[in-house]
């Protein structure tokens, strides 16, 4: 502003003595307005050119980085089984090497078992979630699916053969029928996606509304419970027809039908023979009918069997039992 009155204070000098004239004067005030209106833009943007500088180096950094997991492998067969091995496994996470979460685990998961991992925090039973959809390496130890090791399955494949739901899932911000197909090569029809829906039990709440699975569910879900974010998640699991299913506490927000609907899709679908599930829960309702039951402490084993055997033996299970609030209603 100052600037702006000192040139009119001076320019009319320069006119009354006759030195410029008037129109000069008017023409040098507009092409002043318009210089100085772009040195301003020039600044504002400057901060947000220093801000695109900053990211851009970190993302080069991200894209120049050497992955610590190998290559994608070859293997996609026509049919697998989905039995599941971890022998001696060791894991620890490289930011913290010296903290091992897992040592020596060794189990078992066969075609068409549903075992359950149960456990105080901090016991590595998302660990062991995470291991099976190969976004870690184990430190010691093998990882195989059907005999082989893990990274040598096709990426694509192996991701489509082994799906995981998880506390928090991640959708997008896209209409229902997007991200429940979401990652498929081929585009499922919308019966196949209906029938998922169904199966979850987010059809009921999604066939309410005016646009239906055309229905845009908000950036990251935010139109949505937790609950129904669950929901669309296991559909989304379950139109992949996996022969591993990975349930990390992926029903600590459903209701008590929809916790309903997953009870029967875990033990009385027809399709349970085919499909090998690792249940990682708080409700007791699933954990109790599970054919094995693991009682994760420390990275490390301590109790399997059956709710019931468990139960009798009274021992880490059955204090975690009958704590209220830990693992559903004490019996």
């Amino acid at each position: 502003m100052l600037l702006k009155v000192g040139i009119l204070y001076i320019g009319g000098q320069l006119v009354t003595r006759g030195t410029v004239s008037s129109g000069d004067l008017v023409t040098f005030v507009l092409y002043q307005i318009q210089f100085t209106t772009a040195v301003e833009v020039l600044l504002s943007t400057y901060p947000n050119v220093q801000k695109a500088v900053g990211s851009s180096e970190k993302i080069f950094e991200y894209l120049d980085r050497t992955p610590c997991c190998p290559a994608s492998g070859v293997l996609a067969p026509s049919h697998l089984e989905g039995l599941v091995q971890f022998q001696d496994v060791c894991f620890a996470y490289p930011n913290r090497p010296d903290v091992p979460v897992l040592q020596e685990l060794t189990f078992t998961l066969c075609p068409g078992e549903v075992m359950a991992l149960v456990g105080p925090n901090g016991s590595g039973k998302s660990t062991v979630a995470a291991l099976l959809q190969n976004l870690y390496q184990p430190t010691r130890g093998k990882l195989l699916l059907d005999g082989k090791p893990l990274p040598h399955y096709e990426h694509h494949y192996l991701h489509r053969q082994v799906a995981a739901v998880g506390q928090e899932p991640q959708l997008f911000g896209r209409s229902f029928q997007e991200n429940i197909a979401y990652g498929l090569i081929q585009k499922p029809i919308m019966e196949e996606i209906t029938a998922a829906a169904m199966e979850s039990g987010a059809h009921s709440f999604i066939s309410e509304l005016p646009q239906g699975y055309n229905t845009e569910v908000g950036e990251a879900g935010s139109q949505l419970s937790g609950g129904q974010r669950q929901a669309v998640a296991l559909a989304r699991a379950l139109i992949r027809k996996p022969r591993v299913l990975i349930l990390d506490d992926a029903t600590s927000a459903l209701d008590a039908n929809s916790q309903l609907r997953v009870e029967r899709l875990l033990y009385e679908s027809p399709e349970r023979s085919s499909r090998s599930v690792l249940l990682i829960t708080q409700c007791l309702s699933l954990v109790k009918q599970a054919d094995r039951i693991l009682f994760l402490e420390g990275g490390t084993i301590c109790e399997a069997g059956t709710h019931e055997q468990l139960m009798k033996n009274r021992g880490h299970y059955w204090t975690m039992v009958q704590a209220p609030g830990v693992l559903g209603t004490p019996e």
